[in-house]
């Protein structure tokens, strides 16, 4: 629920569980579940594009989410790095004018992505957590689908339809209901307005469903109700029955909720792509270096698995945050990275076998 450049909303209250799962051999899951990270650029010591990039070989991550096309990351990424797949924002701000004019769309395509022809760009994303309901994003969410089918005929007029969907980027707060998780259900005050028309063009262009999970944010929202094994993956027991379906994380509850909720809006086919998820080091509840890596390592592993409602369809996941972000505020903010800026881990990371 968060991003390089906006504070995080609200997270809805959601049940689920977790599974006790231990280290971090990210080779599988990275193979799987196409695991990746977010690239965050709020800090005012953080190494130079071609220095991430080169962190990011060397650790094998192969997936990268940016929030905007910065020019100097994607400079850095010129046929200079190998197998790295980008997503790519567009800046909430640029919607409305993309929106109204199908030139500003051409002219986005041609500046940000076919400048860089070598770059491997995977999703464009147009904008990060807009809502309706959201004071500072509101005006904005009328222009999101028309946005986001200008950028689409845009990119098909290159002829890279195959390769670059488009889509955006939602947080869970969408969702009306969700525990329990077959229970999922969008908001029905922006049914009609905002996610059906997102949901439609997402199903014509079999463009995946982007949405930020946190289980963080929703456990230190209800810390009475929800234990923290069951947001850490450390659960060894089910803790939700569902039906036929049981839970033993809560990650795979809001995941299914997000199913569920696409099913009842004609998005029973669409693929989820997890944008974000992570655990803060520091800076808030429950916040430890210990926790991080708990979480993020049990990620991993749990991915590549599925969820309860998809048994065996591995997610593809970008874990929250690349680098920690100094100048991110609140306090919390600053403290998601895997890394610090000095590129030292956090905490013992294999991404090999």
């Amino acid at each position: 629920m968060l991003s390089s450049n906006s504070q995080r909303n609200s997270t809805v209250s959601t049940w689920g569980i977790l599974k006790n799962l231990s280290s971090w051999p990210l080779s599988h899951a990275h193979r799987d579940a196409q695991i990746g990270a977010c690239y965050g650029t709020l800090g005012n010591n953080l190494p130079p594009p071609t220095e991430v990039f080169a962190l990011c070989n060397k650790n094998n991550i192969r997936q990268i989410r940016l929030y905007n096309p910065n020019p100097s990351i994607l400079t850095a990424l010129q046929g200079n790095i190998n197998n790295i797949s980008i997503i790519v924002g567009v800046a909430n701000q640029d919607i409305p004018g993309i929106a109204q004019n199908a030139l500003l769309a051409k002219s986005w395509v041609q500046n940000n992505i076919l400048k860089y022809k070598n770059v491997n760009f995977r999703y464009i994303s147009v904008g990060n957590e807009i809502s309706p309901l959201d004071n500072k994003t509101a005006n904005i969410a009328p222009s999101v689908a028309p946005a986001m089918q200008n950028i689409y005929n845009a990119v098909l007029e290159t002829g890279l339809r195959t390769k670059i969907k488009v889509s955006t980027v939602l947080s869970l707060g969408v969702l009306g209901q969700s525990y329990p998780p077959s229970a999922g259900v969008f908001k029905s005050e922006i049914r009609s307005s905002f996610i059906d028309p997102i949901v439609k063009f997402l199903v014509e262009t079999q463009s995946p469903f982007l949405v930020n999970v946190y289980p963080y944010l929703t456990y230190i929202s209800n810390t009475n109700d929800i234990r923290l094994d069951y947001a850490l993956f450390r659960s060894r027991s089910v803790v939700v029955r569902d039906g036929g379906y049981d839970y033993d994380n809560l990650f795979d509850a809001m995941v299914d909720a997000t199913y569920a909720a696409l099913e009842k809006a004609g998005g029973a086919n669409l693929e989820i792509v997890v944008s974000e998820t992570g655990w803060p080091s520091a800076g808030g509840t429950a916040t430890s270096v210990e926790n991080a890596r708990i979480y993020n390592s049990n990620l991993v592993k749990s991915v590549g698995k599925g969820t309860p409602r998809k048994p065996g369809k591995a997610i593809e996941t970008y874990i929250f945050d690349l680098i920690d972000e100094n100048q991110k505020s609140p306090e919390l903010e600053k403290h998601w990275g895997l890394f610090h800026a000095n590129k030292q881990p956090k905490y013992p990371i294999s991404f090999t076998s």
